[in-house]
């Protein structure tokens, strides 16, 4: 699955719920799908979004 090509609203919606649901970090999920942090960052920065490590998360802003 390509998460960075994804369209915004999916990317958002799959991206929480693996989160949620397989693993306890955001590096743990780009591990796993081997890519990396600092794409999905500023991917989600692109998209007006935020990673909080706190609560395992993504929230637009």
């Amino acid at each position: 699955m390509d998460f960075l090509k994804m369209d915004k609203n999916m990317f958002f919606s799959i991206v929480n719920m693996k989160l949620r649901d397989e693993f306890d970090s955001m590096e743990e999920f780009c591990n796993y799908y081997d890519i990396s942090v600092e794409d999905v960052m500023e991917k989600l920065n692109s998209l007006n979004m935020k990673y909080h490590k706190d609560i395992n998360q993504i929230k637009m802003l």
